[in-house]
């Protein structure tokens, strides 16, 4: 969340910002509400002030009675407080970052601009090229019949060989962040509500794509961005160098849509990926920014997918992202050829840091909140769409070439019969 003492200082930068990332806030509501919480905890602590100062006068009738009046003013005033304050944050939690000056405006994705592109060129095929579910599901690899089944739409089963390069691209991934000095976890794939919360996802609402588990103040993660930030919270931590950490979960998000380009791989309900999760002081988290986003497109590279990278507008901003950038794979059997997302990497300044409560001590030696950043290693189903689609063969085989072989540990995907 933003510094409450900004809001009240600069609220037409509030507003504006707020604007810009298309997002609606009742910004004059929060701000009465937060004058009125200020002025009734002032007459609070009057009340307080008395009543001790009437207890410190001796047990008379008068002084009893007058105690007992107090107290209840005082009860009466902190429920008030309670409430004021329950209607105040459910505003306050809502408002978004910040947005970075050099980041394109404009109120949705199409806003977005192309900043840099791959290695690797789009491929020319002498064929039509198949979507990869077609692909998957002739060469038995993918089954999402069966995962519709055991799970409902959404879910999947992968076989094989398919299963094989699922294992690969963790491996490959996780040696790569570990070889740049990432620590590596794996993370519990259920958090509290309120660490949710903290790392800027909603679990319930209008607006949730979370699974929350019944009866329970938790629910099933939708990145390993929010344990890896999560276990941070209410602590003091030294970033003279930057906390670089890498987790493997799986992913659970409820949003489904339809249509031909987020059929079969592409938007699941369950899906497994490798989160790099940064903390660092505010004069280095531009640095690690750009650093996330070099290993992002290193990864592309080394399994020779073309790629563009795009600096994301405003209006498509997360919450919690200051900035952020996308790598969109090409994916030549999606709708005759299109970029899809493949990853994201985003600062996002204090903003989470002061939701949970995450600090360092800076050269002056006062507490500060840290910044945190997170970026997509690999987002392992739509990296294997990306990979079937564009390695596939005329007769429907998926052959990789020798370097991508190589970083794979496997040269085709096999078909298979279950």
């Amino acid at each position: 969340m933003l510094d409450l003492k900004l809001i009240r200082k600069e609220p037409d930068l509030i507003r504006k910002n707020c604007e810009a990332r298309n997002v609606s806030i009742d910004l004059d509501k929060l701000l009465g509400l937060d004058e009125d919480r200020r002025k009734l905890d002032s007459s609070v602590q009057e009340l307080r002030a008395a009543a001790k100062k009437v207890a410190s006068a001796g047990h008379t009738p008068e002084t009893i009675e007058e105690g007992r009046k107090l107290r209840q003013e005082i009860n009466a005033g902190e429920e008030q407080l309670r409430s004021l304050a329950e209607e105040l944050n459910n505003i306050y939690q809502c408002i978004p970052n910040l947005t970075h000056p050099t980041t394109p405006v404009g109120p949705d994705e199409s806003f977005s601009t192309t900043i840099a592109e791959g290695k690797t060129p789009v491929p020319s095929f002498t064929f039509t090229p198949k979507d990869h579910l077609d692909i998957a599901t002739e060469m038995g690899i993918v089954d999402m019949a069966a995962g519709s089944k055991v799970a409902g739409p959404g879910f999947y089963f992968l076989n094989g060989s398919g299963a094989f390069l699922e294992l690969a691209l963790q491996q490959f991934a996780i040696k790569k962040l570990v070889g740049k000095g990432f620590s590596f976890q794996i993370t519990p794939d259920i958090a509290k509500n309120e660490i949710l919360m903290g790392t800027g996802y909603v679990p319930r609402g209008n607006e949730t794509n979370t699974y929350t588990l019944e009866n329970t103040e938790q629910s099933l993660i939708a990145t390993a961005e929010i344990p890896l930030c999560g276990q941070f919270a209410d602590r003091v931590v030294d970033v003279s160098k930057p906390i670089k950490l890498c987790g493997l979960s799986h992913c659970f998000r409820t949003e489904r849509a339809a249509g031909k380009a987020t059929r079969g791989l592409y938007r699941v309900h369950q899906f497994t990926k490798v989160e790099m999760v940064v903390l660092a002081s505010p004069d280095d988290s531009e640095t690690v920014h750009q650093e996330l986003l070099a290993i992002e497109r290193e990864i592309f590279d080394d399994l020779g997918l073309p790629y563009r990278v795009l600096d994301i507008a405003s209006g498509d901003l997360g919450a919690s992202a200051f900035k952020k950038y996308d790598i969109e794979a090409w994916m030549p059997g999606r709708n005759g050829g299109e970029y899809g997302e493949v990853t994201s990497a985003s600062n996002c300044t204090d903003y989470q840091a002061r939701r949970m409560n995450i600090r360092f001590v800076n050269a002056d030696g006062q507490r500060e909140f840290v910044h945190t950043l997170n970026g997509t290693a690999i987002a392992i189903s739509r990296a294997i769409l990306a990979l079937i689609e564009n390695y596939q063969t005329e007769d429907g085989e998926v052959i990789f070439p020798p370097k991508v072989a190589e970083v794979l540990g496997m040269d085709r995907l096999d078909r298979i019969s279950i």
